[in-house]
């Protein structure tokens, strides 16, 4: 081990060890009772782990599935077995199915991730070669998993996962990367460390097809490392549609080569003053490609027909505003449109669609839709309807705040709930589907308590177990689990300037509404939950992920 490693490891060591004592010191014999009942599990589970010896994990008949592994989101099936660990060692190789590129990538991002932590070569060869010691990725034509499904067993000689679609063998590798200890996100070879995977068997595919994210770019700009550094978040935790809110009053955020005007004149501020900035058609696509490649689409989001100031100081001949566009560095919305009853505006709307369009392999193009309280109910629902056949035309499904609700929707049409329990339930009368992001529940941009520094509260203080303890099923009147597509969690940028600021209101509800939007409603309990996140701390530790350290989990 290296001088830097072993500073590394005790400074670990150092930090859990002062939380440890900043935990129990100078609070009254109450609440360290309290807090001894939450330890109990623990105490049974360090106990159940001592008593199977160095060789074996724990068998199902000792300990829940819901405790060990902390897997998050939670399986559909696991079932802890007993006997020797698989081991990675230096003769350990990924073997997959020849000839299919998505399941070679698949691959290659594994390797990626095992070589820095534990100085492994980690070869990658085809299926024929032995598969003794191997981590095996194959399909299958299991098709009962779906898309995103997959089936992971470990056993002493090997790993092997098998899924319908490559998407599924990527899932089944996140599973896989929580399943190792959390060094292995390290970017250090750590030599002292036993890779060690015990042995289960897992089943698992997810409850909705849309399990998102919303990132706004629009308030405060982000940098294409950043959005990426946002993409494996998600990853890791099986979320699979990065929502990017390109546009608003402050800035424009992407180049539109047919009309320049918007970044010339739209993108050069943000919140709070700052140069903005914005991405080139190029820079965009290189966000879509890395995304895609983790099986994570982007949604690209164009606010409209409010919240377009920044579009509106390029192109004043199409404002019908309260005021005149010009740079707009506040957070106050609603004074901002664009006129419905001009062929201008939908010719300005016809060029953005196509461009973004044909750079977005993605099924969805997203219109906003939202907080426009200066058009008329017909002239914004006639705005909605010439948007969607836009959409359309240019061969996209679209979707859009709750409020497009009070048009007439396309069956194909997506209406996303967030301010009321009941207006996106009208879109369900067309026969479109809904995403749920009840901000009560979903908003990320919510402070954890009145204190968090960072955020804002006009929705609600949200902690933990408020974005976990809540049924999209059972959530709105009017919408029940057919009509639903997903669950999607925003993030306002506001209050909220760079990267770092992004994971500390993200982490760690974010996993906590991807279990939400993966696991069966049966198989989601808190206290279960709770203790499996906690486990996560030491990986996001590694990872460098900035997060909150909620009192809710027995960290």
């Amino acid at each position: 081990m290296t001088d830097m490693q072993t500073r590394q490891s005790a400074s670990v060591a150092r930090c859990s060890s002062a939380q440890e004592r900043k935990w129990l010191s100078g609070i009254p014999w109450e609440t360290l009772l309290r807090r001894f009942a939450i330890l109990v599990p623990c105490i049974g589970l360090f106990a159940a782990c001592r008593t199977t010896g160095p060789a074996g994990a724990p068998s199902r008949a000792q300990l829940r599935p819901t405790v060990f592994p902390g897997v998050v989101p939670e399986p559909v099936s696991i079932t802890l077995a007993s006997g020797d660990a698989f081991v990675l060692t230096d003769s350990t190789s990924i073997v997959v199915d020849p000839g299919n590129a998505e399941v070679l990538r698949t691959a290659q991002l594994l390797a990626s991730l095992l070589r820095p932590s534990t100085g492994f070569a980690v070869p990658i060869s085809s299926i024929g070669t032995s598969v003794r010691g191997a981590i095996v990725l194959r399909l299958s034509t299991d098709t009962a998993l779906g898309p995103e499904g997959y089936r992971l067993a470990v056993w002493r000689d090997s790993v092997r996962v098998t899924a319908n679609a490559p998407a599924g063998l990527f899932h089944g590798v996140q599973t896989l990367r929580q399943l190792l200890p959390p060094q292995i996100e390290s970017h250090m070879a750590l030599s002292a460390v036993a890779w060690r995977v015990s042995p289960v068997t897992i089943m698992d595919r997810p409850r909705y097809s849309w399990r998102g994210a919303m990132l706004d770019v629009a308030r405060h700009f982000f940098t294409v490392r950043e959005v990426k550094q946002y993409v494996d978040l998600l990853a890791l935790y099986k979320m699979n549609v990065l929502h990017l809110h390109l546009a608003d009053d402050q800035g424009w955020r992407i180049e539109i080569k047919s009309r320049p005007k918007l970044t010339a004149a739209g993108s050069v501020t943000q919140v709070g003053g700052g140069p903005g900035g914005y991405y080139t058609q190029d820079e965009y696509a290189e966000i879509v490609r890395y995304a895609q490649e983790r099986y994570v689409t982007i949604v690209p989001e164009i606010d409209m027909p409010g919240h377009t100031n920044a579009a509106l100081i390029g192109y004043p001949e199409i404002s019908c505003s309260v005021r005149p566009p010009a740079p707009y560095t506040g957070t106050e919305v609603g004074f901002s449109t664009f006129c419905a009853n001009k062929e201008e505006t939908y010719a300005l709307v016809d060029d953005v669609v196509r461009e973004i369009a044909a750079l977005t392999p993605g099924r969805y193009f997203h219109m906003g839709g939202d907080e426009n309280p200066i058009l008329s109910k017909e002239d914004y629902a006639r705005f909605v309807e010439r948007t969607q056949d836009i959409v359309a035309r240019h061969g996209k499904q679209m979707v859009g705040w709750e409020e497009i609700a009070r048009a007439r929707l396309r069956p194909t049409t997506i209406a996303q709930a967030w301010a009321t329990d009941s207006v996106a339930a009208a879109a369900v009368q067309y026969g479109a589907k809904v995403i749920l992001s009840p901000a009560k529940r979903t908003y990320l941009d919510m402070k954890y308590n009145q204190t968090t520094e960072l955020g804002l509260t006009w929705a609600a203080v949200i902690e933990v177990r408020d974005a976990y303890d809540w049924d999209p099923a059972t959530y709105m009147k009017g919408v029940t689990e057919s009509n639903i597509v997903g669950v999607e969690a925003p993030i306002w940028s506001e209050t909220v300037r760079n990267i770092t600021a992004v994971q500390y209101l993200a982490m760690p509800r974010l996993p906590a509404l991807a279990e939400v939007a993966w696991a069966p409603q049966s198989a989601r309990n808190w206290d279960a939950f709770s203790r499996r996140l906690a486990t996560h701390a030491p990986r996001w530790n590694f990872l460098g992920v900035n997060y909150y350290r909620s009192p809710q989990i027995p960290w």
